[in-house]
């Protein structure tokens, strides 16, 4: 007698076959993605619980191991490497920083804020290119951040009369500037902090009064994880000369990504 098969035993691994091919295409085309999941998500979690440290601490203690301190060039150096080879954290990174660099060193500014230190890459960075006399005003909202960012800001030479960092939230911040600090005019901000703040903070430094014409802005990660918004204000607004310089996401080559540079032209 012969010998009867379901027919749905032949189906499902008919449509299991089926579907095989989209699934690699899925997983080939964002494989980048995977892999930022792989090293910020999980290696993060597992060090988290091996260690018994945050990333940010670790991050600290490789570079207070391995750079030279009071010389900012071998803290980011060391940032880098750790960020490349170590662990991926989150922070502007050498490619970008460069473009960073050229901003600071073409306009010089005297008065810089940047919102987001997190560990305080991009405030050694800043504060590297600043002219003698300029100060750094650095926001972090974290105070677990804020203490080793402090550690690593100080670690590369810079006392607080060149980078003060403030623990606060960026819009209480923003609205006590001239209160609190004596700050008249920002001539560059930088921003790196939670990317659904960039819109409102940037209406309130509207606002404030602390723009003045030739104040540069710059935005990082404007295109990932993205801040759409913000991009549609500074199009529609008629405030600034704007460009945005493509990139790709620091340490994760292949996801593009991009930094806003804005020029306040002044309300007419």
């Amino acid at each position: 007698m012969p010998l009867l098969v379901r027919s749905t035993d032949m189906v499902s691994p008919a449509i299991a076959l089926a579907f095989l091919p989209l699934l690699l295409t899925l997983i080939i085309r964002y494989r980048h993605y995977f892999v930022l999941f792989y090293r910020a998500v999980l290696v993060r979690w597992v060090q988290d619980w091996l260690t018994g440290m945050s990333r940010e601490e670790r991050v600290y203690q490789y570079i207070l191991t391995h750079a030279t301190p009071g010389d900012p060039d071998s803290v980011l150096d060391t940032f880098d490497q750790w960020c490349s080879k170590v662990e991926f954290i989150s922070h502007i990174g050498p490619k970008k920083g460069m473009i960073l660099d050229r901003l600071l060193k073409e306009h010089c500014p005297l008065t810089v804020l940047e919102l987001g230190t997190h560990c305080g890459y991009t405030a050694v960075r800043i504060a590297r290119s600043l002219p003698v006399g300029a100060r750094l005003f650095s926001v972090e909202m974290d105070e677990g951040n804020a203490r080793v960012a402090e550690k690593i800001i100080r670690l590369a030479g810079f006392d607080d009369d060149t980078v003060e960092l403030i623990v606060r939230p960026s819009d209480e911040l923003i609205a006590r500037l001239r209160e609190d600090y004596g700050v008249e005019r920002l001539d560059f901000v930088f921003m790196d902090h939670w990317k659904r703040c960039y819109l409102p903070d940037l209406q309130m430094l509207e606002g404030s009064g602390l723009l003045g014409e030739g104040s540069v802005i710059l935005a990082d990660n404007v295109i990932f994880p993205g801040a759409p918004n913000f991009l549609r204000h500074v199009r529609r607004s008629g405030l600034y000369d704007h460009r945005v310089h493509r990139a790709t996401l620091e340490y994760i080559r292949g996801i593009r990504d991009g930094m806003a540079e804005l020029v306040y032209r002044g309300v007419k």
